[in-house]
């Protein structure tokens, strides 16, 4: 049985300034229910990497709290870190060693022992699709295979709570996809909390049950990937344009965005994007005004909101 938390991580009013009064975190506040993935996205210095470090007792905040499973991570700071994995962004696989070498080394470090031990890397070797390699040396491996071991790393002990620092920078899409196969299926098979920091807003939206979006270090918006491209209210509609006419780029621009409900017009040589709210009825207007302009248009559709335009609403990049 799994010892039950009423929140895996609770983030209240973290504040932190380093030297030359930079403020990283100015009154961080959320929450992670047990057993989800949590995202946690925000630009470059909106103070992601210094709540991550905190969370993993590696510093301290000025003042606020944060309880990771039912401890205290600045009075019980031990405690803290046998419930936690951790997965940095560079790789902490030693080269030189097998998959196998490496898992038990790292299980060994956590008082693994014996059959004990054995099992658990014959488990995760299985789960991360490692067994043919299981003992070749890992400089030998793809950079999809040393991520998979890396998080192997992470888990070896059964955490309840695992912190994943981008997971997966610098891999191809399948390797990606199938790492978010992994992640999900072992989050879910082991009742493991999943701290996700990525700059890769498709990988929020594909795993996270909630996020969270940090800007200036505090949490700007938060909840469910779904429900917050709802709540913003906005669709993008796509034009394709007959290549062969030339219009005058300004011109239509400006047409299209005197348009009730039209926020943002975007030209291309041959297409024409628009930001807008109520998508169906403001199309018919769209389209309307490119004939009173004689455009031929070749396609015309609606694309709801994804991820990343809530995400470019609540980092004011619009």
């Amino acid at each position: 049985m799994f010892t039950k938390f009423e929140s895996s991580i609770i983030v209240d009013n973290l504040k932190k300034t380093y030297k030359g009064n930079i403020q990283a975190l100015d009154g961080l506040s959320f929450k992670v229910d047990e057993g989800s993935i949590f995202g946690l996205v925000g630009p470059n210095g909106a103070g992601k990497s210094t709540a991550i470090k905190i969370m993993t007792t590696l510093t301290k905040a000025d003042s606020g709290k944060v309880i990771i499973g039912k401890y205290d991570v600045t009075t019980q700071p031990n405690r803290v870190r046998k419930v936690i994995g951790c997965v940095a962004q560079n790789s902490g696989v030693f080269r030189d060693g097998t998959a196998r070498e490496n898992l038990m080394l790292q299980g060994e470090l956590y008082s693994l022992r014996n059959s004990k031990l054995k099992a658990r890397v014959a488990q995760l070797l299985d789960a991360f699709e490692l067994n043919d390699a299981a003992d070749r040396i890992a400089s030998t491996y793809s950079g999809g295979m040393l991520r998979k071991l890396d998080i192997a790393l992470g888990l070896i002990h059964s955490p309840r709570i695992l912190f994943l620092d981008e997971p997966t920078t610098g891999l191809d899409p399948e390797a990606r996809s199938s790492l978010w196969n992994i992640i999900l299926s072992m989050s879910k098979k082991e009742n493991v909390t999943v701290l996700l920091t990525t700059h890769y807003l498709e990988e929020v939206d594909r795993l996270a049950d909630k996020l969270a979006i940090v800007n200036r270090g505090r949490v700007v918006v938060e909840g469910a990937p779904s429900i917050l491209k709802e709540t913003l209210n906005e669709d993008r509609i796509h034009i394709l344009l007959d290549s062969t006419m030339n219009f005058e780029a300004d011109d239509i621009k400006k047409a299209l965005s005197s348009i009730r409900n039209v926020l943002d017009v975007e030209t291309e040589e041959s297409a024409i994007k628009l930001r807008v709210t109520n998508a169906s009825s403001t199309l018919v207007d769209v389209l309307q005004v490119l004939s009173t302009h004689q455009i031929h248009v070749l396609n015309a559709s609606v694309v709801p909101p994804t991820i990343d335009d809530v995400y470019l609403k609540y980092t004011n990049k619009y």
